[in-house]
């Protein structure tokens, strides 16, 4: 069987200088991935003609699905739609269903009064060459276009009605006309070795992978992520290969492994107190709350998760978790006697199992030439024991919070499964 091969092309120069962040395509790519159709390109193009009209004719070389987002509002810059039309060799005609929703939407829906505007009529509007493809959510409808066998989908920037046209009527046109196949994937996380290390770890079963199963390595803040990747019409047979190649793989990075699945760190953290039936609270003073917010941030972190304090304010630190104003004066906020302290008391102010207290330099200011921007103390603890660590990150503000939650988290884990 032909295997497939899809091409996402956004439009906007929002896009091109940073403005909005591209989320439409990584969704896309999801949702193809989950049907079994490899994404071959992902490309921005701004809101010019001849780019756009040459990224058409560029993908159509190669790919048999290409799925445009952006462009299709009712402003002077929204020239998908014509170009559309023009490049397929239609005219615009009046979709009536299409301004009957318009119509619904703006008086029933947004409670609008007086006549719809000309430009929100146009957005009933579509080249009479395509397949109009009912946007529930919004006014600009999808549209489906053919050409020499190769399927033209545009939608919506707005990423909510991409989202519904995408799950609604892109997946379910993609399965009834192809015989997409299938893609699945094997991934595990991997900490204490640096990206080159388990390269040369891995090199002799690297070089046995059938040609058909693709290895990634995917670095990140001090750990690699490592996906196994395969294609093929046959799901039971790619499945068996996937986890004999998997477990192959399991075996060899034992050493290092955090997880076997594509969760992160906080998520493969939460698992182990979740099964433990144990509790975790955080003291934070240089990330902010943002470790909580890890936790925090996926559903039934309450079975674990108690609370946390965020003691920026050193006089926090010690009303609430006992560090002195003399381990302040004298050794400083970012100690180790302060973190040591900070995590102990933690653990019983919230009565928990464990705790992570942190304190640090973020940057850019607040640095001394004893403690420059990065440094971190990091402390974990149980009920019977404390363990403290010194780090010194060379990053920006953002990164240095966000590598510090990361590492602190990474301890905790450490001291769960000693």
């Amino acid at each position: 069987m032909k295997k497939l091969f899809a091409s996402i092309i956004t439009i906007g120069d929002e896009l091109l200088i940073g403005q909005v962040i591209d989320t439409n395509s990584a969704f896309i790519a999801q949702e193809l991935n989950k049907i079994g159709v490899p994404v071959k390109h992902r490309l921005a193009v701004g809101d010019g003609y001849e780019d756009i009209w040459n990224a058409l004719d560029e993908e159509s070389k190669h790919a048999d699905i290409i799925l445009l987002t952006g462009g299709l509002g009712p402003t002077a810059d929204d020239i998908t739609k014509p170009l559309l039309c023009e490049y397929f060799g239609g005219k615009m005609v009046l979709d009536e269903p299409t301004l009957a929703h318009v119509q619904y939407l703006f008086e029933k829906v947004f409670n609008r009064t007086g006549p719809l505007l000309e430009r929100n009529r146009k957005q009933a509007e579509v080249p009479d060459v395509c397949t109009v493809l009912k946007n529930e959510v919004g006014t600009a409808p999808g549209m489906l276009f053919e050409k020499n066998g190769t399927i033209f989908i545009a939608m919506p920037g707005v990423p909510h009605e991409m989202k519904w046209i995408t799950t609604h009527h892109v997946i379910p046109i993609i399965q009834q006309k192809f015989e997409t196949g299938f893609i699945e994937h094997r991934t595990l996380l991997t900490q204490g070795i640096g990206e080159s290390m388990l390269a040369e770890l891995i090199k002799e079963w690297e070089e046995k992978i059938p040609s058909h199963i693709k290895l990634a390595y995917l670095p990140n803040y001090g750990m690699v992520r490592l996906r196994l990747t395969g294609n093929s019409f046959d799901k039971a047979t790619l499945n068996n290969e996937l986890d004999a190649q998997f477990a192959q793989l399991k075996t060899l990075v034992q050493e290092f492994l955090v997880v076997d699945e594509d969760i992160p760190l906080e998520q493969a953290v939460a698992k182990l107190l979740k099964e433990r039936k144990q509790t975790l609270a955080t003291a934070e003073s240089c990330t902010g709350g943002h470790i909580a917010s890890l936790f925090t941030a996926h559903s039934g972190a309450s079975s674990f998760f108690t609370g946390s304090v965020v003691c920026y304010d050193n006089k926090i630190k010690t009303q609430l978790l006992g560090v002195s104003n003399e381990i302040l004066t004298t050794v400083g906020a970012v100690s180790q006697q302060t973190v040591t302290l900070m995590a102990a008391n933690i653990i019983k102010l919230m009565d928990t199992d464990y705790a992570i207290a942190v304190s640090g330099i973020m940057g850019p200011g607040g640095a001394t030439d004893e403690k420059p921007v990065g440094q971190v103390w990091i402390a974990v603890a149980n009920r019977q024991q404390v363990v403290a660590q010194q780090f010194n990150f060379r990053f920006d503000r953002t990164r240095n919070i966000h590598i510090t939650a990361i590492n602190a988290i990474n301890m905790l884990r450490k001291l769960i499964v000693a």
